[in-house]
């Protein structure tokens, strides 16, 4: 039999082991539906759900454009941004760095791989992003920022998990932002089996988390006397084909929004391939459908303010939601936790879990992240 029908028959069975809300949309009408992808440069293809799964199986990546048809097409955005040479702001950021707690990512990690899953199409999915949207509301309500005008909400889409904004506004609406994915999936039966995601993207998701805490201890930052605009993303459906950072770039767009610069972390924990492989620990920089110039940056706040020094790598096209930023014409970059030939296999698998990570590699993307944020905040753009 094909391994679809396989699948469906799976799924047929064994949904009834579940609670009836586990689902938000019925699994065999999500079978029947067909999504437009977008797998390279106007390349696209009608694909049922199923289809999807087996094309990530495969290793594909793709956009789901079905309802995001004119990202990029409905202003003309100009990618082009200077950035500073070098870092500017060491002696306020580095103690700032101390501040870093790996305790505290671990204990939000913990909680975020105790859903059953993340699957964006899952009550499991919806509830994981309330308690993200509560966890960010208490950061920002614990520095004092809200009082100061800082913001979160819940950036809503149909299929039931929301993405989420936390804003801090600075002297003026050019935006920086730090984005990272909290959906996870298992490929195999998205609907039914176990998706901890713990390193993808719960490492991403916690590692910025910690960042915007530490951020938020900044006076300047809380009290919006920063040049910029700083916001952090958690999009909703990244695995589904970038679907909420699409929505949100797409709204951004139609808005004129002034995004001057945006870094996607996407699995921040995982060292093991590569030490086992005998290279050096390192943040993997990726040079392939990003911005040259945030890149270059990106390098520089590296070697700057982290303990281990940075590869370069490719991961191809649409491969995480910074590829929504680009294509609706915002500059944007990639980090990952190594070169891509040792990142982590465990992902979309019931083994996606906390204790095949380190934290300190995650700390270390969060002192990038922290980093970045506080240099891009008080950056004079021109």
């Amino acid at each position: 039999m094909r391994a679809s029908v396989l699948l469906a028959l799976s799924a047929a069975a064994l949904s009834v082991a579940l609670p009836s809300q586990a689902v938000l949309q019925d699994p065999q009408e999500s079978l029947q539906q067909k999504y437009l992808i977008e797998l390279s440069p106007g390349e696209t293809r009608w694909v049922t759900e199923d289809e999807k799964w087996a094309l990530r199986r495969e290793g594909l990546m793709f956009f789901d454009i079905t309802d995001t048809p004119d990202l990029g097409t409905v202003s003309k955005l100009s990618s082009t941004v200077k950035y500073p040479a070098k870092s500017a702001h060491n002696t306020t950021i580095r103690p700032l760095l101390s501040k870093l707690e790996k305790k505290n990512m671990r204990h939000n990690l913990e909680v975020f791989t105790a859903f059953h899953t993340r699957y964006y199409k899952s009550s499991y999915g919806a509830q994981s992003s309330a308690w993200l949207l509560s966890r960010v509301n208490e950061t920002l309500a614990a520095a004092g920022a809200l009082d100061h005008g800082a913001s979160v909400k819940a950036f809503e889409h149909p299929w039931g998990q929301s993405s989420i904004i936390a804003t801090i506004p600075g002297k003026s609406n050019k935006t920086v932002v730090i984005g990272a994915h909290q959906d996870s999936i298992n490929l195999f039966l998205p609907s039914i089996l176990a998706a901890p995601g713990a390193d993808d993207d719960g490492s991403g998701t916690v590692t910025i988390l910690e960042a915007l805490r530490v951020l938020l201890i900044s006076s300047d930052i809380v009290h919006g006397r920063a040049n910029n605009t700083v916001e952090f993303h958690w999009y909703s459906a990244e695995e589904g084909g970038l679907l909420g950072s699409q929505a949100i770039f797409s709204s951004y767009e139609r808005a004129g929004r002034d995004v001057r610069a945006m870094l996607q972390q996407d699995m921040t924990g995982y060292t093991h391939a590569t030490l086992q492989a005998g290279e050096p620990e390192s943040v993997a920089v990726i040079t392939d459908y990003v911005n040259p110039a945030l890149t270059d940056f990106i390098k520089e706040i590296i070697t700057a303010y982290c303990d281990i020094p940075y590869i370069l790598t490719k991961c191809g096209y649409a491969c995480s939601d910074h590829a929504s930023a680009s294509k609706a014409g915002y500059p944007s970059a990639f980090v990952i936790e190594s070169d891509f030939k040792y990142s982590d296999k465990k992902i979309h698998t019931t083994e996606d879990k906390l204790e095949f990570l380190s934290f300190d590699h995650m700390l270390q993307h969060s002192r990038l992240t922290l980093g970045l944020a506080y240099e891009l905040a008080m950056a004079k753009f021109e």
